[in-house]
Parts: structure tokens; sequence; C-alpha cells
């Protein structure tokens, strides 16, 4: 069997999600090698490199790496911020791209990127997907779609943590709208999760605040609480906190005419009642089972054109940034906002 075709990444951004989950998978496949890595600060890339990459050399501008001739992928770790500048840069110069989640730190930006992406179809993209909903998300499409539990009518999804009431974390950057755009808590992930399992969204309205003097610096809300209706007629209360003490974890409940799904998002495990029964759980077969294969996917796309792209893709992308933009809307308007 032939080796696999040799290739180079080039880091824009090299924090915690690059060295828990990407390095490591980048480096469990054959043919991969990092040529280049920029991150906040020269010194920052060059402990980096020193610790994770030595092949690679540290770079003091993110603009450098991405034109760096011996870089084939641009692999984006940044902040929202920079997402859209350096993938469409990236695109211009004829590299592949792949951007850490969430897309971009405005819709405008991740339209940018979608067009841009559009113009180099032979260059493969994709959004590091949010990996809440992996291990047993496809059980969960497969019982709506056998209709489980009827028609769904309300959808309840609690995301709470107490983050944000440590005093280290005040002025984190995903406080910051200068860093994190429009993205507010765990809303982009839960989106895309949403619409992946039960549709578009086309209609929120959306109220949150802070639970107490906030630094100068935070403008992003501690707290969020969101009414959402899907293209079905699903409606459904999305909340989310960064202020709840002794919270119980990430859950969900999809209500239906003839029983309920409930998913756990802490330990992965689906939960099925029909009416007038009891909650049990759901065995989900080996062929329905999901895990974390991002990094596999995207270079074997890089290697293949034939292999499937990566997703989320740019499309799925702009399609949570439209819903996460119109909640950003109603929270500034006081008013329901469709999501355009």
């Amino acid at each position: 069997m032939d080796s696999p075709r040799h290739l180079r990444i080039g880091l824009v951004g090299a924090g915690g999600i690059v060295r828990q989950r990407h390095l490591p998978g980048l480096r469990a496949l054959p043919g991969i090698s990092f040529r280049a890595v920029a991150n906040s600060s020269l010194a920052s890339a060059e402990a980096f490199c020193r610790d994770f990459t030595p092949e690679a050399e540290p770079l003091a501008r993110w603009e450098e790496v991405v034109d760096h001739d011996e870089v084939d992928i641009v692999w984006i770790g940044a902040h929202p911020n920079l997402h859209a500048d350096a993938t469409c840069f990236a695109l211009e110069r004829g590299k592949h791209v792949f951007t850490q989640a969430r897309m971009a730190a405005s819709l405008a930006e991740a339209e940018r990127m979608w067009e841009k992406a559009q113009s180099f179809p032979e260059l493969v993209t994709g959004i590091c997907p949010a990996p809440h909903g992996l291990g047993a998300g496809n059980r969960l499409r497969e019982l709506l779609a056998k209709g489980a539990i009827g028609k769904p009518h309300q959808v309840v999804l609690h995301s709470f943590n107490p983050l944000w009431l440590d005093p280290a974390q005040a002025g984190h950057w995903r406080r910051r709208s200068e860093a994190s755009g429009i993205q507010i808590l765990t809303l982009g992930i839960y989106i895309e999760v949403l619409q992946r399992w039960l549709g578009h969204i086309v209609e929120v309205e959306a109220r949150g605040g802070f639970a107490g003097s906030a630094p100068d610096a935070v403008d992003i809300p501690d707290f969020l609480h969101v009414l959402a209706r899907f293209r079905d007629g699903t409606e459904a209360a999305l909340l989310f906190s960064g202020v709840a003490a002794h919270a119980p974890g990430d859950q969900l409940w999809i209500h239906g005419g003839e029983g309920t799904l409930y998913y756990d998002f802490g330990d992965e495990s689906l939960r099925l009642g029909h009416r007038g029964g009891t909650l049990d759980p759901v065995e989900v077969p080996p062929g329905l089972q999901g895990g974390w294969t991002v990094e596999r996917d995207f270079i074997a796309a890089v290697r293949d054109p034939a292999a499937p792209r990566p997703r989320p893709d740019f499309t799925e992308g702009l399609c949570y940034m439209r819903v996460v933009d119109a909640v950003w809307r109603a929270l500034e308007s006081g008013q329901a906002q469709r999501c355009a």
C-alpha cells in the first residue's frame, strides 16, 4: 500500500483545545508534520513548539503562518475574532482551513468566510464540531425520525455551570465581545446540536444579564434565557448560565405527543419514555455510536477529494450563526427576532 500523502500543518492559535484534542488526534495519523506556529505572543509560540512541536517554526504573526510556503493546512485555534481574517487569507493563499468553533465573531464575518469558501471549492474547509451529543446523537435522530415520541412540541435545554462565579475567571476572554464576538456561553454549541437533530430555528426571543457587578471589560451576559421556534412549529426554552452554583449539568428534554426523549450531555446517555410509562435507558447499537474523529475526517478529505467533507461545514456554521445573531439582536431590542 502506498504511503499517505504527507501534509504540513501551520497552527494559528495553540491553546487548550489544540493541546488537548487536536494535537493528539493529528499526531496519531501517518504523514502529518507541523511547520509553523503562531500564538498570542512569540514567547508563547516558542514555548509551545519547545514542548509539543519541536519540528515547527515559532512565528510572531499569524499572517506568517498562513503565508508560509511549507504549510498545506492552516489549523486555526485562535479566538473567534480572528477566524474570518485567517480563513479568508488562507484560502486566498491556496491552503485548506480547519477552524476552531465557534465559526466567527459575527454573522457578517461568517458570511464572508462562507462566500470565500465558495470561491475555492477545491480546498477543504471545516469547523470543529461540538463534542456534545456525539455519543448517542445518531440514535436520538433515528428515534425522532421513526416517531418514537410522536410529533415533538416542546424542547427544554439546561446548560448550567458555575465557572464565572470563580473570581479567577473575572476577565476570561469568553466574557468579552472583543475576543468572542456575539458568542454567549454555550449558546452556539447547542444551536448547532439542536438544529442537527430538530431542524432550523426560525425565530427567537431572549433575555439575559449579569449575576453581579461585572468587570469593565466584561460585556457578554452571565446568564441567558432563549425562547425559540423551529420551522416545524416546535417550541423550545433554552436556558444557559455561567453563574449557577450546584449546577445539575447539561440536559435536554424533547416532549412529543407520544412520549419524551431525555439526553444527558454529561455522560452522553439517552432515555426514552412512552406516554404513561417511565424514562428508560436506550441502547445505542455499535453502528450508531458516535465519537471524536475530527482530525481523521478532515485529513481524509484533504487527501482524497472523493471522501466526505468534514462536518459541520461552513454552510452549517452559517446556519447556527444566524440564530446566534438573532439572539444577540433580541437581547438588544427586547423584541422577537427572525433568524435571517
